[in-house]
């Protein structure tokens, strides 16, 4: 960890680092509101978004609230009382007290993603990382508030019934991973009081996993600069991202040999995304199957042709109903890419 700073210096006692997926803009725009004026943290802000369109986060949160909120830089100093927000298609990390802005793997499908901004602080602030996550679907964020409480941090999530989405807050709690239970618009109130808290004293022992996953996060975006099978052995699984090998991380997570990294929910939405793809283009060939089956059946004579294309048509129709009950069954992701609004 970073040495803490004298007080009154220009940099900032520890960080606030906050997750949002699905729901997360409001709920930023609530936790902005009660940011005190005087926090002596910096803040810095992943929220799942598309990676192809302009993001106007950074300008929600800065009128939303008192502090300064830009859009984060690469290799800018963090200062105390400024809110630093992710940029689309790029990981948000820090480092020695500067921002690290980096286009390493996605992680959970997503980049930006919320575990490697959590990592990143653990290990570079140790007890003064406060991890935060607020509303969302599935569980980004939960291995990174698990890095923050294996350093010491203090790990805070909103509360699931005032989170339009609670699956993140949820998963966490059930991880017996969180410390603060707090709304979104109570949570300023409660930094400021985390904030004021004296240090104590923590050793940290070396996490060598932790540590070259951040190295991950901070690499380029195929990496091919450390050993996959030192993160763990085979899983028997491929990437969706990639469909290379998954090492098993722990007993639960996957990460493939150029990076990519999966949480078990995550990976089983991939598979159903995968899944439903697949079926659209079965649905697809089985309805110009019916389609062609059906000409045919009416430009010929009666006879066993005829017949023939008849039972055809018949059994691709059932074909193209049962395949159309499934497909309806399927739920689209809405923690998934185009949570931000655009204006």
């Amino acid at each position: 960890m970073s040495e803490t700073p004298v007080a009154g210096s220009d940099v900032p006692r520890g960080v606030i680092a906050i997750g949002a997926s699905a729901g997360g803009v409001e709920a930023l725009k609530q936790v902005a509101a009660g940011l005190s004026p005087d926090l002596p943290y910096a803040v810095l802000v992943t929220l799942h978004m598309a990676s192809a369109s302009p993001s106007v986060l950074a300008q929600i949160i800065d009128r939303s609230g008192p502090l300064p909120a830009t859009q984060a830089v690469d290799g800018e100093h963090l200062r105390p009382g400024h809110v630093y927000v992710a940029t689309p298609d790029r990981h948000l990390l820090v480092r020695d007290h500067r921002v690290v802005v980096s286009r390493g793997p996605t992680e959970d499908g997503h980049r930006p993603a919320i575990n490697p901004l959590l990592r990143s602080a653990a290990i570079a602030f140790g007890p003064r990382a406060i991890g935060v996550l607020l509303s969302g679907v599935l569980d980004d964020g939960v291995l990174g508030l698990a890095a923050i409480r294996a350093r010491g941090g203090v790990t805070v999530v909103q509360d699931p019934d005032d989170a339009l989405f609670p699956d993140m807050p949820r998963n966490a709690i059930a991880a017996q991973l969180v410390d603060h239970e707090v709304s979104a618009g109570a949570a300023g109130r409660l930094f400021e009081k985390l904030a004021e808290r004296p240090d104590e004293e923590f050793t940290m022992t070396s996490d060598s996993a932790m540590e070259l996953e951040n190295r991950i996060a901070m690499g380029p975006r195929y990496s091919d600069t450390f050993d996959a099978e030192t993160l763990g052995p085979p899983s028997g699984f491929t990437c969706p991202d990639c469909n290379g090998s998954l090492m098993a991380v722990g007993s639960t997570n996957y990460r493939c040999r150029v990076g990519h990294a999966w949480t078990p929910e995550a990976l089983i939405r991939a598979r159903d995304k995968e899944t439903e793809n697949a079926l659209w283009i079965a649905l697809r060939s089985l309805e110009e199957k019916a389609k062609l089956s059906r000409r045919h059946e009416g430009s010929v004579s009666p006879g066993a042709l005829q017949r023939r294309y008849a039972q055809i048509a018949r059994e691709t129709e059932h074909a193209v109903e049962v395949l159309r009950a499934r497909l309806s069954e399927l739920v689209d992701d809405p923690g998934g890419h185009g949570n931000e609004p655009t204006e």
